[in-house]
């Protein structure tokens, strides 16, 4: 995920948006207090097991072959050691496809690099979830430096990791009512008059 800066994120915030009629006062517009600058900015590298539902995230300064590969000795450290194959997806950044990077698959038998083609970052299943931990860690809130936003990544993982489900690829939650037990009703249908 990232770049990701130092600033401030949008939130929701509840606006009068209908006039006052004992005041006379207009409704009131959404406005948002100017952010001048960056404070520091960075980029937070992620690992996602879908079948757990677990995350790992770590913010770098940069986004160079030298973090990447630390990354992935992180995420290595992380997965269990009985796990026999570690299937890592990837987008075709230079980053990923370096010579560093491939000595480090070599180091590391069990780990097998697929690249995903270009255009089709929703093949990705970690892509789906930064779109949730973005809104959670960052959305709403005013970060002075850039140590505040990994704190702030940092908690919306681990509080991610406690409240873990399996994700599946390509489906969404959607509440729906409970259907009552029993017979099936039929749909309603509009009764013709009977020939006589």
């Amino acid at each position: 995920m990232g770049p990701e800066a130092a600033k401030s994120f949008p939130g929701q915030q509840l606006v009068r948006a209908l006039p006052d009629p004992t005041d006379e006062r207009p409704a009131e517009r959404a406005t948002m207090e100017v952010d001048y600058g960056r404070r520091g900015k960075g980029y937070i590298f992620g690992a996602f097991q879908p079948a757990s539902g677990e995350a790992l995230t770590a913010p770098y300064a940069g986004r160079t072959i030298v973090n990447w590969v630390d990354f992935l000795e992180q995420v290595d450290a992380w997965i269990p050691t009985e796990v026999a194959a570690i299937y890592a997806i990837v987008d075709n950044l230079n980053v990923h496809r370096a010579t560093d990077v491939l000595l480090f698959s070599l180091a590391h038998p069990r780990w097998e690099f697929v690249f995903q083609p270009k255009y089709a970052a929703y093949l990705n299943l970690i892509e789906p979830w930064w779109k949730i931990l973005r809104p959670l860690a960052l959305k709403g809130r005013r970060f002075e430096t850039w140590a505040e936003v990994c704190a702030a990544i940092a908690a919306a993982t681990q509080y991610w990791n406690k409240h873990r489900h399996p994700f599946v690829w390509g489906r969404r939650r959607r509440h729906r009512a409970r259907r009552k037990p029993g017979i099936a009703r039929l749909p309603r249908i509009a009764h013709l008059p009977e020939a006589a």
